[in-house]
């Protein structure tokens, strides 16, 4: 019997457009190509990022994830208050249609409204050809959320991610394709290289220095140097120069880090004192605590890191700067815990620990960060004799009966004290997603 993966190379990278806000429309019965409309928060400040806007919008020439105050006084628009839970839900009965198209393992979720998909073994079986079977994978998720898609085909997942960025936009049925020629033909002179998937400001900064301002230039540089200069990091930059891409779509989703962490953060909507940082890193480290409970997990290691509000330094110019001011400039740190432990109490004073002795005090901080790394099952932590195993046992059973409350009765029905006073916020993020309104 034939195996139909060893077939040449078609990888199908789909893409929601305008995705969120194409959600409110539809759920209005609204048409997101002539209906103006943003999906953001009215109830913060006029620095908040549109988290969508309609391809109405970007027509009449307002940039994606502008801010609300970067929208032209002249443009009359609806405002959508964000659901994620609601764009969660039709972003799972999107990929359920795919999936009743395609096997699970040749089917990569990337993003809430972008996934790849190995479409070689498809083409065989359903007799097509790969733009056929786009057009089909689009008109699915079209027909159960009315939400039009876009894509992109290429050989592997690299030039269908290209091609879905660049092409697509370019094409009358929103299907952009590569292959290794099209691919220097129409990608490699592509400027800004930014464009380009996995190519930030920072990388296209370091590239120019040795004249690369595109994928060609990249292909021109001594490998030598692009080895000296990012290390690892450049033979992905040179394989993707010339279109190559050694992952699979069924690689990148069997993948499993060695490394485990759990990450918390936040940006803050207003500049907060250092002091009152140390309410917010409690409530932070209350829920990731429990968090590590509920999963049966110690961590080894702790880690704190604040970002500085660009107000602190009014006459420099922070190129980098983020939403609601938070600059660049930032401090922190990390520590290795006494013992691996999930015991809220430890690691919220280590935590406390690092900040107070990295921060600098009297700035203002509009960002934080908190990360426990090195995770290791609580059943292969080794006791040692200076241990107290009566109060271990007590602040376990604390933790499973809080882990317990919440599950049942939410998040917000059981907080530490600080969390009324006035600068604590984990009572409203308790009730978001992702930052965001539920």
């Amino acid at each position: 019997m034939t195996d139909l993966r060893k077939t040449s190379g078609c990888v199908i990278c789909i893409d929601l457009k305008s995705f969120y806000a194409s959600v409110e429309c539809a759920d209005r019965g609204l048409d997101p190509f002539t209906t103006n409309l943003v999906v953001a928060d009215p109830d913060r400040s006029a620095n908040t990022i549109c988290l969508a806007i309609t391809p109405a919008m970007k027509a009449a020439g307002v940039r994606n994830r502008c801010r609300v105050r970067d929208i032209p006084p002249g443009i009359e628009y609806l405002t959508a208050v964000p659901r994620m839970k609601r764009y969660m839900q039709v972003s799972g009965e999107i990929v359920g249609s795919y999936l009743e198209l395609v096997s699970p393992q040749d089917l990569q979720v990337y993003s809430i409204d972008e996934c790849f998909i190995d479409a070689a073994p498809y083409l065989h079986l359903y007799r097509t050809d790969a733009r056929t079977f786009a057009k089909r994978l689009m008109r699915r998720a079209f027909e159960v959320s009315d939400v039009t898609a876009t894509a992109g085909i290429g050989p592997n997942m690299f030039q269908a991610k290209v091609a879905l960025d660049i092409c697509a936009k370019h094409t009358s049925d929103g299907i952009g394709q590569l292959d290794d020629e099209s691919f220097k033909r129409e990608i490699w002179f592509h400027r800004p290289i930014t464009d380009i998937w996995g190519i930030g400001p920072g990388i296209a900064r370091r590239l120019a220095k040795h004249g690369a301002y595109d994928l060609a230039g990249v292909c021109a540089v001594n490998p030598k140097v692009l080895r000296r200069e990012f290390g690892k990091n450049a033979e992905y930059l040179i394989d993707h120069a010339w279109g190559l891409e050694a992952c699979t779509v069924e690689q990148a989703r069997s993948y499993r880090p060695r490394g485990h962490s759990l990450t918390n953060g936040q940006v803050l909507m207003r500049d907060y004192s250092c002091r009152e940082v140390e309410t917010l890193l409690r409530e932070m480290m209350l829920g990731s605590a429990l968090e590590l409970v509920e999963k049966g997990l110690c961590a080894q290691v702790a880690s704190v890191y604040v970002g500085y509000s660009a107000s602190n330094f009014p006459h420099q110019s922070w190129e980098g700067c983020g939403p609601f001011g938070a600059a660049t400039a930032g401090a922190g740190g990390s520590a290795k815990l006494p013992k691996p432990t999930n015991a809220v109490d430890a690691l919220t004073d280590a935590v406390l620990e690092i900040y107070r002795a990295r921060v600098t005090p009297g700035l203002a901080i509009r960002r934080v960060n908190i990360a426990l790394a090195d995770l290791m099952p609580v059943e292969k932590v080794q006791p040692t004799l200076f241990d107290d195993a009566a109060n271990e046992r007590k602040q376990t059973a604390l933790s499973r009966a809080m882990v317990d409350v919440r599950k049942r009765f939410g998040a917000n029905a059981l907080l530490k004290a600080t969390s009324l006073k006035e600068e604590a916020n984990a009572m409203e993020r308790n009730n978001q997603v992702g930052g965001h309104r539920a």
